[in-house]
């Protein structure tokens, strides 16, 4: 174990009863019960994905036995239970439905098993800081005999890395930290400033390069662990002893989730790396930012946390103003690592912050929420986005993290070069996260992150945090990145073709309106999301067409729109928007001091 604790250690097991029916037996086993009865929790949310996911609804089966015979499984609500009163071992045996093929919950058929601990394991209350062990069970049947287990958690003595077997926790909260897949995936490893770094691929991945794909994820892992730890090359400077990449690959999917010292990843398989191939696709480098964005979190989230995520409260909503810091930072930080590292070229990263700026100025949402406001509802507002969510809300994580660019580029220009972001980043993680699981963890408390920033930086940011993060007015972007020789202007649409004011999408044979935009066309027309289209000036509408037939008309024109809502035809005339902007273009001056500023800022 790597600590000790008075608590006997409360042992679990899980084993794919059914593969087929998509079950997992578990079991949890208490030497010490509570004297009037042990409660049982199951999470109600996994950290890193703020939504109440209600983990306990894919619990099937349930109950207990003290010393071997059957005893009462009260349920209080909807995620606990409680055993009647146990003089000796209860057991509790229940199962659990794991078909849900995202980086969240759990998922098991005949060709692998994933669960994070959050949809699997009952939390014994009272006892949360005992020492946990946990059996990794093989499936029945020598269909399964090829499959090997991946996971951050410690291997008990006597269970091999890989195999099924018995693995450690020090406490709940790693337990439930530390995702586990099992099957017969692809596994390759690296180091990182000396610390071995596994990776498992689950899925078919045709002609996979696995050694290059290797080799630039270890080039983005050493360009971060050097972020936060300059100048050394020891392991000691790595916050784990070893980090573990799940990563299930599918046909379409893409998605993360951060733990202590793993991650758990989806992706296309058409993302990875072909043998022979050695361009950087956009698909390959938008899979690499992805493994920099949730590896980033090593440090940011996880280490250095907001107050109220130190402890989590896993039953309820954690409210915090702080995403922006958090998510929004990291997501400046995983594309910036890719140019810092050398996987991409400076080009490519002025692509991908160009994306972000039309991300954003794209949604009138932004000059209604803060990011700050952003961060605070995303229980509510982001991660239950509805066909509003354009004119209602602003995400912490795009416009985040181009205040955290904004930030970066205000610290350099007004220091000349001398702090930037950088120093920042690294003084949140020795004063809040180098010891965050060595002792009593401390997280930073929402009205200390603006004095915490000035007093590194040396700078007066009251105007920038007012402006940028408590505020809805647009970023000074195109001023602050000339100041590092870079211009950043609209893309004017080549075909000239004007637009509706919404969004649309394939629904059937019709072509539906999914999002209405604030101030366009179709809303000035009374059109709204959900209607579909049927035919413009009395031409019909179809997916494949529309283009075409807008092509035909210029801004500003006048034109009779036919569309059904449910099942009731409308007749509404229509004045065509502006062609919409919906790209972006950064590019580099010919300013040689700039272009000095510039190669410090993406070198670091």
């Amino acid at each position: 174990m790597k600590a000790t604790s008075a608590l006997p250690a409360i042992r679990y097991a899980i084993v794919p009863k059914s593969p087929a029916a998509h079950l997992f037996e578990v079991t949890v086993t208490v030497s010490n019960p509570a004297p009037e009865g042990q409660r049982f929790t199951l999470p109600a949310w996994i950290p890193g994905s703020y939504m109440v996911r209600e983990f306990a609804r894919n619990i099937v089966t349930i109950g207990a036995t003290c010393r071997g015979r059957k005893v009462a499984l009260d349920k209080l609500d909807k995620h606990t239970w409680q055993a009647a009163p146990c003089k000796g071992t209860l057991i509790v045996t229940y199962e659990v439905y794991a078909w849900d093929l995202s980086v969240r919950a759990a998922h098991l058929d005949d060709s692998h098993g994933f669960f994070n601990g959050t949809s699997v394991f009952l939390r014994v209350e009272g006892q949360e800081q005992a020492p946990c062990e946990v059996d990794v069970l093989r499936p029945r049947g020598a269909a399964y005999k090829a499959w090997r287990v991946a996971t951050a958690l410690e291997p008990a003595q006597g269970t091999a890395a890989l195999d099924f077997g018995r693995y450690l926790a020090v406490d709940y909260d790693e337990l439930i930290d530390s995702p586990v897949e099992m099957g017969a995936f692809v596994h390759g490893t690296f180091k990182a400033c000396g610390v071995t770094h596994e990776v498992a691929i689950t899925g078919p991945v045709p002609n996979l390069d696995l050694d290059r794909l290797l080799r630039d994820m270890k080039k983005i892992c050493e360009a971060q662990i050097r972020l936060f730890e300059p100048g050394a090359s020891s392991r000691s400077r790595v916050p784990m002893s070893r980090y573990v990449f799940l990563l299930m690959t599918v046909g379409e999917g893409y998605g993360g989730l951060e733990h202590r010292a793993s991650t758990a990843l989806l992706a296309s398989r058409n993302d990875l790396p072909v043998q022979g191939q050695t361009n950087m696709s956009d698909a390959y480098r938008g899979f690499l930012g992805l493994v920099s964005h949730e590896y980033f979190h090593t440090w940011n989230v996880k280490r250095i946390k907001p107050a109220v995520f130190a402890p989590y409260t896993l039953d309820q909503e954690n409210y915090t103003r702080l995403l922006w810091l958090f998510e929004g930072f990291t997501s400046y930080y995983d594309d910036l690592m890719l140019v810092r590292s050398g996987v991409i070229a400076p080009a490519a990263y002025y692509d991908l912050v160009a994306k972000t700026v039309a991300n954003v100025l794209r949604g009138s949402g932004r000059f209604k929420q803060t990011v700050a406001e952003s961060s605070f509802d995303a229980w509510t507002k982001y991660y239950r986005q509805d066909e509003n969510a354009p004119n209602a809300i602003v995400s912490y994580y795009t416009k985040g993290s181009l205040v955290a660019l904004a930030l970066d580029l205000t610290i350099r220009s007004r220091t000349r070069g001398q702090k930037s972001l950088d120093d920042v980043m690294r003084a949140l993680w020795q004063r809040y996260g180098r010891d965050f699981y060595r002792g009593s963890p401390v997280g930073i408390d929402e009205d200390a992150v603006q004095p915490f920033f000035e007093e590194v930086s040396g700078l007066d940011l009251s105007e920038f945090f007012a402006t940028a993060i408590n505020g809805t007015r647009d970023l000074p972007l195109a001023t602050l990145l000339e100041r590092v020789g870079l211009t950043l202007s609209p893309v004017t649409p080549e075909n000239g073709r004007p637009a509706l004011g919404a969004k649309t999408a394939k629904r059937g044979d019709d072509l539906t309106l999914t999002q209405v935009l604030d101030g366009g066309a179709a809303q000035a027309a009374g059109l709204s999301a959900g209607d579909a289209l049927v035919a413009i000036d009395g031409l019909r509408v179809t997916p494949g067409n529309i283009d075409k037939l807008l092509e035909r008309y210029r801004p500003g024109d006048r034109v009779t729109v036919h569309a059904f809502r449910r099942d009731e035809l409308r007749e509404t005339a229509l004045t065509l928007d502006a062609p919409e902007i919906s790209q972006y273009r950064i590019a580099e001056t010919k300013d040689r001091a700039a272009a000095q500023r510039r190669a410090k800022w993406l070198s670091a």
